[in-house]
């Protein structure tokens, strides 16, 4: 597993964590059952606080991306694949949601919207 934190990053460091964690996941870079870092031990590999530690690895295990085994620490859940692909879909329909909203209150049109959208689609 590898996580990279960017300072300069808008995005807070436990959803860097997560967003991080999920694609792995899904891509399967991180296989199901695979046992993670303790809360602990990724904090102190990342330098950052457990409290932002815990609160990535809460979200993700309420998403259903990992579970917790009492006395032996979290694991990748087992994939299902069309939960896990509704989740992100869900996500991704949010996201575009917001930035359409975003667009329209800063007085862009349909066309300069989806030309961004063109853009990040591209990359």
């Amino acid at each position: 597993m590898k996580i990279i934190i960017k300072n300069k990053s808008e995005l807070p460091i436990y959803e860097q964590i997560e967003q991080q964690m999920k694609t792995q996941i899904l891509e399967g870079t991180i296989p199901a059952d695979e046992q993670l870092p303790s809360i602990r031990q990724l904090a102190k590999d990342l330098r950052i606080s457990v409290i932002t530690t815990t609160r990535a690895y809460n979200d993700l295990a309420e998403e259903g991306f990992i579970i917790s085994v009492a006395g032996k620490g979290y694991f990748v859940a087992p994939r299902d694949n069309e939960l896990m692909r509704e989740r992100m879909l869900f996500e991704m329909e949010d996201g575009l949601e917001k930035a359409v909203t975003n667009g329209r209150n800063a007085g862009l049109t349909n066309d300069e919207i989806m030309e961004a959208l063109k853009k990040f689609l591209e990359e």
